[in-house]
């Protein structure tokens, strides 16, 4: 399953830090439905994530009935990105 999205990335300052974008509705529904084939716990989604020129594999976070993409410092530095920006997420879920 593969899909892509364009959103802004945004800041969590928790007791872990992190930059997300976030998978608009209709995407985090389609993931839910066959979450049960590909979750290993916690709800957590392994995917291939590509930004620009970078790719890496992940999970998806589970958060309010939607899905969060994790961006990951290397990431954000290699691609240029900041809170705030707009981008495009490439994901492919792992089966």
């Amino acid at each position: 399953m593969n899909f892509e999205i364009k959103d802004k990335i945004w800041y969590w300052r928790g007791p872990a830090p992190f930059y997300f974008v976030t998978v608009p509705a209709k995407q985090s529904r389609d993931i839910k439905d066959i979450s049960g084939l590909v979750t290993y716990g916690w709800g957590m989604i392994p995917v291939t994530v590509q930004i620009g020129k970078t790719e890496w594999k992940t999970s998806l976070w589970p958060k309010n009935d939607l899905y969060i993409v994790p961006i990951k410092v290397s990431v954000r530095k290699a691609e240029k990105l900041d809170e705030g920006d707009t981008i495009t997420v490439r994901l492919e879920v792992r089966l």
